[in-house]
């Protein structure tokens, strides 16, 4: 399939970079691979518009919406690339941005300077806090994308990189950083979080995470009383914690 079409279908949400079956995420590598073609294919161009100076790729332009969209883009600068999908009534506060092969599914808000990342894989309901993170991963193709699952909530100033799972709706505490290399400690049970089977950070559906540290257990460092940092779960989500997350309807 041509670059053409598969950015097509992207913008319509009937292909996706990566999906959920039978319970776990599959990476769909040659959409991935389709998207690094249309890199390859574009040339320089001005894109310029409103007395300010871009320019990027041909193949690659920045994406229109109609009111039929019924996608919610408030003023101020916000930008989403061509081949990525919003869903109805997804909001966009500015500025922000939503890059190549993304997906960002009904209901979610993606707040102020939050970035979400070529082919990052958005659930439904999900509130991207102001400077939150969300870092694309196009390369290498059969890498996992960042993705953050139904109804979490992502604090401002997180970083979720290089193919983190977020489970549904989990809640990142302000200023989490996550990486496919994260430990994350369950301070409810007294152990790390196991890895998904291809050794990829998760943080567990309804898991409540905060920033922490734990020690060094060898090398000089240890001696020192160095620690290292380490998200940490200290509860899982109850009443409370939906009523501090919970997204005034109005605002919608």
């Amino acid at each position: 399939m041509d670059f053409q079409t598969v950015r097509r279908q992207l913008e319509t949400g009937e292909i996706r970079v990566a999906e959920k079956v039978d319970g776990r995420w599959k990476v769909n590598a040659w959409i991935k691979e389709a998207i690094l073609e249309g890199f390859k294919a574009g040339k320089l161009k001005d894109l310029s518009e409103g007395g300010y100076s871009f320019f990027d790729k041909d193949t690659l332009p920045l994406r229109s919406f109609s009111l039929q969209d019924r996608v919610r883009i408030v003023p101020g600068g916000s930008s989403v690339r061509c081949g990525a999908y919003l869903a109805p009534s997804v909001i966009m506060m500015p500025p922000s941005y939503v890059n190549i092969g993304a997906y960002v599914d009904e209901g979610t808000m993606i707040d102020s300077h939050a970035l979400v990342g070529s082919c990052a894989q958005i659930g439904k309901n999900v509130h991207i806090s102001a400077a939150a993170q969300i870092g694309g991963v196009l390369e290498p193709s059969g890498a996992m994308p960042a993705i953050v699952e139904d109804n979490a909530f992502v604090g401002g100033n997180c970083g979720i990189y290089e193919g983190t799972i977020v489970g549904e709706g989990a809640v990142l505490a302000s200023g989490v950083i996550l990486t496919k290399g994260t430990v994350i400690y369950d301070a409810t049970v007294g152990e790390y979080v196991p890895r998904s089977s291809s050794g990829l950070a998760v943080v567990p559906a309804g898991a409540v995470v905060v920033s922490g540290s734990r020690p060094l257990s060898k090398g000089p460092g240890k001696d020192d009383g160095i620690h290292v940092y380490t998200p940490v779960i200290v509860k899982y989500r109850d009443g409370r914690t939906d009523a501090s997350v919970e997204l005034e309807s109005l605002l919608r």
